[in-house]
């Protein structure tokens, strides 16, 4: 009787210790997630303010240098996530990252975000940005485990 309740025991230590393992993995999933969609919004206000738009303060800055306004240039967010310019694969090592496209001159016809609108001061159109972010759960400090990336369309 005893040598089956130690067995018993020893199942139940198991099952507890995959059900820890499994929940810290998705707290690092959930994390990465997170701080990747922070990443993105920061850049989000960045942006704002580089196109001066009065209420955004206190964002993370962004260059014009930044942002690539080429059409042509086959931007893929899956390829980029998976690879680094220099063609090497991307570790968790090699995180945090953004990628900043401005597309307004490169949608083609009448789309639901108002596609050839004029802005209320200046005329043009109105700017709208790709951007993608990558992350990690430990916002690119020590250990990292998992990572994540957004591709997002942003109109001003």
């Amino acid at each position: 009787m005893l040598v089956l309740l130690a067995l018993i025991g020893i199942v139940a230590l198991q099952v507890a210790g995959m059900q820890e393992r499994m929940a810290a993995s998705y707290r690092a999933v959930n994390l990465a997630f997170q701080f990747t969609e922070e990443r993105a919004r920061a850049t989000e206000c960045g942006l704002e303010v580089l196109n001066g738009v009065p209420d955004a303060t206190g964002c993370t800055s962004v260059a014009r240098a930044d942002i690539k306004t080429q059409c042509d240039d086959e931007f893929d967010a899956g390829e980029w996530t998976r690879t680094l310019p220099s063609g090497e694969p991307r570790t968790l090592a090699s995180g945090p990252a953004t990628n900043i496209r401005q597309i307004e001159a490169c949608l083609i016809g009448e789309a639901e975000i108002g596609m050839g609108m004029t802005q209320e001061q200046g005329g043009g159109l109105q700017p709208v940005y790709q951007i993608t972010t990558y992350q990690t759960d430990s916002r690119g400090g020590d250990n990292p485990t998992s990572s994540a990336a957004i591709d997002t369309v942003f109109k001003l």
